[in-house]
């Protein structure tokens, strides 16, 4: 069922009701002062939550495809991904160059990019 907030500028007081979409009043009675309130939707909007899904019929890129299945992922399987993609960056380059090949070295100033 709906939930819908109400205002009654007599109390200062939001009250909420719920109730289905057939019974809906654009004003009821206050319970306390018995006057007319009438439909806060500023409430109502300041209340939403939630989240949108896009259907498999509506994944367009390949950034919505990979979004979707990190979502599905738990922290395990998500933790266990970052270990093997980010296993490289720890081992040093220890590896022997074939003969003639040296190793480039970073440049001391930084390059500015125009």
């Amino acid at each position: 069922m709906p939930n819908y907030s109400y205002y009654c500028s007599k109390c200062e007081i939001i009250i909420e009701h719920f109730f289905y979409i057939k019974d809906y009043k654009e004003i009821i009675r206050c319970d306390s002062c018995k006057s007319k309130c009438k439909r806060s939707y500023d409430v109502d909007m300041t209340t939403i939550n939630g989240s949108i899904k896009k259907s498999d019929s509506e994944l367009k890129t390949l950034g919505d495809l990979a979004n979707r299945n990190r979502d599905r992922l738990n922290d395990d399987q998500k933790a266990s991904l970052h270990a093997k993609h980010n296993a490289y960056k720890e081992q040093e380059s220890t590896k022997e160059l074939p003969s003639g090949m040296s190793r480039i070295k970073k440049p001391k100033n930084k390059i500015k990019w125009r």
